[in-house]
């Protein structure tokens, strides 16, 4: 178990034994304490495999873990920002006393933030930071991300990175960590490698960014670009059957740890991901909405920073740190820290990268 991952179960860990500690202190029972929780999921999407595999399942256990009575009302926006406005006005509807939201659109849901705070309901942004009167934030340091991305193409470019250019793919404009992303990769690539096409992808889209690829291929010439940042493996995924087309395998960032990308990373044709475990940043969330729901102080471990939003809100988060998984490190990292095991990584068609990799 990697550092990071020790540190914040650790956190979660001392948040869950303090929710008993208020309870008794404030004269009711934990039994008294725990009726009535009602919580919303609100998921912007299921294209990326976190959310159903990973995310959903760890909030859901952690809140029924803290409160085994608790109604938890989950919703899937699809990728529509129109469709996620709707699902927030039923979660009101059905008496949700607490959101945990991971927004399709940061800015555009802001509307229905301001409404669920007019109605006494709060907001735990999940992930990403919505806009509006938000009462909690987790999330990990985004800036770091890109920061990690950058670093790790760099040092796979090598002397290469002053010999050609490489390809941005910096994911959805709606989505303000994209934003953070791009600000952490540009801070180290900015002077140490020309960028010849830079794109932004409506909604993380791996069959756009495969076309984007194709287009900068196209346009730069496959011998003159020396590598690709991915912001996320989606991406990457469609960027690696583009470059595959082209017969080029470059250096090749991304972020997410998807089983596909762990799998590229073994046969060299994605050079890192970067791990953000989820169940440290799910159980956080879970255990920040069942203080919110039954009118509890959030403690000072949970929200140790604050952020600002993009409309100005000062929120109170937890910031934490991602993780590089290169070819060297996936066995003590996503299967040290039980994202997947061996098995499901190797099957038989990566059964000979596994072996050179020590996964056996």
């Amino acid at each position: 178990m990697t550092r990071t991952l020790r540190g914040a179960i650790a956190v979660a860990s001392t948040v869950a034994l303090s929710l008993g500690v208020v309870a008794t202190t404030t004269g009711a029972s934990p039994g008294q304490a725990r009726q009535d929780v009602k919580i919303g999921l609100l998921l912007p999407e299921s294209k990326t495999t976190r959310y159903e595999k990973f995310d959903r399942p760890y909030i859901e256990q952690k809140i029924k873990e803290l409160v085994p009575d608790a109604q938890i009302d989950y919703y899937n926006a699809a990728e529509s920002a129109t469709t996620q406005q709707q699902q927030v006005n039923t979660a009101l509807a059905k008496g949700d006393q607490v959101l945990i939201l991971d927004a399709v659109d940061a800015k555009s849901i802001q509307s229905s933030v301001e409404k669920a705070n007019k109605a006494g309901v709060k907001i735990v942004a999940y992930d990403r930071l919505a806009q509006g009167p938000v009462d909690a934030y987790v999330s990990y340091d985004n800036r770091k991300v890109g920061e990690l991305q950058g670093k790790a193409l760099l040092d796979a470019l090598g002397d290469k990175a002053e010999s050609g250019q490489i390809v941005m793919h910096n994911g959805s404009p709606t989505d303000p960590n994209a934003a953070e992303f791009k600000a952490g990769a540009h801070s180290v690539l900015d002077g140490k490698v020309k960028i010849g096409k830079e794109y932004d992808t409506p909604n993380w889209d791996p069959n756009n960014a495969n076309q984007q690829m194709s287009g900068a291929i196209s346009a730069l010439g496959k011998g003159n670009i020396v590598g690709v940042y991915s912001a996320n493996d989606g991406l990457a995924a469609g960027i690696a059957t583009a470059l595959e087309a082209a017969g080029m395998n470059v250096p090749l960032t991304g972020q997410d740890a998807q089983l596909d990308a762990i799998q590229r990373i073994l046969l060299g044709t994605q050079t890192i991901t970067i791990e953000k475990p989820y169940k440290p940043e799910a159980d956080i969330a879970a255990t920040m909405a069942v203080n919110l729901a039954q009118g509890k102080p959030l403690p000072e471990d949970l929200t140790p920073t604050t952020v600002t939003s993009g409309s100005g809100q000062k929120v109170p988060a937890t910031l934490l740190t991602p993780v590089v998984v290169d070819k060297e490190n996936i066995k003590d990292t996503v299967v040290k820290d039980g994202l997947y095991t061996v098995q499901e990584i190797c099957t038989p068609a990566y059964a000979d990268a596994c072996k050179e990799a020590g996964l056996e």
